[in-house]
């Protein structure tokens, strides 16, 4: 049941979040919201203070707008999301929409680690501009995090929210791979329509594609290494930190992909490994930020207690990028 302080604040803007999405909820009739395509998860820019530069986050996406991206992901791991307060962690939201067309979809981390607090954020999210939300899996207590116990989770959330939901499964951070069986089940339910699978398992993908034939339910890759074999066993897009300073590499690669240019794809998926891997496992979000300075982005500093780059490894970063044609 919601509690009633958290319904009367978030009601007044349904209304306008519910018109903006595709299917909508609470009916479940019709249509599901399509998230087909290419979405940046947008870093959140910091200050040498480590404050939010709201300005800067907004320059970012206005240069980034230019790329025929499907949307963009805010307040996903590379927003740095559990080191922002729930203030900050809305105000980038409402920034990031204001900022963006309206046919740019917005998609927010509200993943928090309980069910309460989920809905809680779920909600202020939906107000402030998100047009879906995405959920990452609670993972603080994995060891009790069963089947049963993450589907009563995600059914909660999304009986509540008034935008879809997408799972978001991302075992490198979390430790945790949301089962296979569990996404089966939620993929019946009228309100999520889809996962983004950061896993790198392309059997797992496939295999989620086959058992959700019959519901509609949609696949993004998590990471552009993995994007081509992705596409071949029927995902739909690709969430991909790589999107922040290679996007026109990358929906390039989405281009090819969709046409059945697989010759090529194959050619150009092959030089995005290293980078990719560059700013994702090897490096992380210090990498994605430094390279983002190398393109005309606004990479900056983390937040701490997440830290620099040594001279060392920002030299194997640029040689990552360097070796195959992209500096």
């Amino acid at each position: 049941m919601l509690v009633p302080r958290v319904w009367s604040s978030v009601r007044p803007g349904l209304s306008k979040v519910l018109s903006r999405t595709l299917g909508g909820w609470p009916s479940g009739e019709g249509r599901r919201m399509d998230l087909s395509g290419i979405y940046p998860p947008v870093t959140t820019p910091f200050t040498a203070t480590a404050e939010v530069d709201y300005g800067k986050l907004q320059e970012n996406l206005h240069k980034l707008g230019t790329f025929p991206f499907r949307g963009f992901v805010v307040q996903g791991s590379n927003g740095e999301f559990p080191f922002l307060t729930s203030s900050e962690r809305l105000e980038v939201v409402s920034r990031a929409r204001q900022a963006l067309p309206e046919d740019k979809l917005l998609l927010a981390g509200s993943g928090c680690e309980s069910t309460q607090a989920t809905v809680e954020m779920t909600l202020s999210m939906a107000q402030v501009g998100a047009d879906a939300a995405m959920v990452v899996t609670p993972c603080c207590y994995r060891g009790r995090m069963s089947s049963a116990a993450l589907v009563h989770h995600y059914t909660k959330v999304a009986d509540l929210s008034p935008i879809p939901v997408v799972l978001y499964s991302v075992p490198a951070n979390t430790g945790l791979d949301l089962p296979v069986d569990a996404v089966v089940t939620l993929s019946q339910h009228p309100n999520i329509v889809g996962i983004k699978d950061s896993g790198g398992d392309v059997t797992r993908i496939g295999l989620i594609v086959h058992k959700t034939r019959s519901q509609d339910f949609q696949v993004l890759a998590g990471s552009a290494g993995f994007l081509l074999a992705s596409y071949a066993v029927g995902a739909v897009g690709g969430v991909c930190a790589l999107a922040n300073v290679l996007g026109a590499q990358v929906c390039q690669l989405e281009r090819l992909c969709l046409t059945g240019q697989w010759e090529d794809a194959q050619k150009l998926q092959h030089r995005l490994i290293e980078p990719n891997t560059a700013v994702t496992r090897r490096f992380g979000i210090p990498g994605l930020k430094k390279t983002m300075d190398w393109f005309g982005y606004y990479g900056g500093p983390c937040r701490s207690p997440l830290q620099e780059l040594s001279p060392a490894q920002e030299e194997a970063l640029r040689l990552d990028f360097a070796g195959n044609g992209w500096l």
